[in-house]
């Protein structure tokens, strides 16, 4: 698979005498994220713009895109056909690239609706697949414009975590790599739709946009140190945090299993179904915690998923 990663000093590279690029191989893909490590809005003083942030928690888990042009036509036809955000998308960039347009292949494993970043990964492997095809450079910044026409999304477009303005789809900063933790994630049912979603969440209070600045401040260290406790820490507060909003049903529950088994802490898809409990992966006495916290969750999901951090690949 080709992971292409967009140059934000470069702009497009089309062929200078008008001709279309040379056709290559198009297979392309990203990662999702397991809901957000942190999600809130900053105080104004605090940051220039929009004040609305997450932290990604990339997953190991993918979208998969393969493009295949057509000469003479600027329309992509998107399979499966449901998938209306990858057309859009697909067809702005190739009209802003200049090249044909053609049939666009998507298939994921994240399922959609869940807080996963599903449509996130679909755009950004949609782009990247076009990007593939004709061996053009593209710049991110126009990757994420295109993307904020179409909805609030997550960073997905970087290596590793980073802070994220998802309305306007720009980059707050990069964190660093992800320590290695597994995710043992619960589905609660049902679906979020991301615009209605980021409609009717309204604003929030003073007060607690200190503290999200706070354990953004924190995120900024633990996650370069690869402390992961702080991350469990931070995790756990900002699904506290956010249930006043948004509550997630068997929150309590899964924090009452997190403290019984001595797990990291819990993390919420903000704007999913998705409660998960966060482990090391790497830590000495790991295969017996999972084992107890899959024991613990059992009640709430008998078929709950284990999810694996990205720690480094594209």
């Amino acid at each position: 698979m080709y992971h292409q990663t967009f140059d934000g000093a470069d702009a497009a590279q089309i062929a200078e005498d008008g001709q279309q690029p040379m056709v290559h191989s198009s297979d392309a893909l990203c990662c999702g994220t397991f809901g957000e490590l942190l999600q809130g809005q900053l105080p104004v003083r605090s940051v220039p713009g929009d004040p609305h942030f997450l932290v990604t928690m990339p997953i190991a888990v993918f979208a998969r895109a393969h493009f295949m042009p057509i000469a003479g036509t600027r329309s992509v036809s998107v399979y499966p056909p449901h998938k209306v955000k990858a057309k859009r998308l697909a067809e702005n960039l190739v009209v802003a690239l200049s090249v044909s347009g053609g049939i666009l292949l998507l298939q994921s494993e994240l399922p959609e609706g869940k807080g996963l970043a599903s449509s996130s990964a679909d755009l950004v492997a949609t782009a990247r697949s076009i990007a593939s095809c004709f061996k053009v450079r593209v710049r991110t910044s126009l990757i994420e414009k295109l993307m904020a026409e179409i909805e609030p999304s997550d960073g997905v477009m970087y290596p590793g975590a980073v802070a994220y303005r998802q309305r306007s789809c720009s980059l707050l900063s990069f964190l660093g790599q992800m320590p290695p933790l597994a995710i043992v994630g619960i589905d609660e049912g049902g679906t979020v739709e991301t615009i209605d979603y980021d409609h009717r969440r309204g604003e929030i209070p003073a007060n607690q946009r200190e503290q999200y600045h706070e354990l953004l401040e924190r995120a900024r260290i633990a996650i370069p140190q690869g402390d992961t406790a702080a991350v469990g820490r931070i995790a756990t507060t900002s699904a506290l945090l956010h249930q006043e909003r948004v509550p997630k049903e068997h929150l309590n529950s899964i924090l009452k299993a997190a403290e019984a088994t001595d797990a990291l802490g819990v993390i919420v898809a903000h704007s999913g179904t998705m409660i998960g409990i966060l482990l090391d992966r790497v830590a000495a006495d790991f295969p017996q915690k999972l084992r107890s916290v899959l024991a613990h969750v059992s009640p709430f999901d008998n078929s709950p998923k284990i999810y694996l951090t990205m720690t480094g690949c594209r």
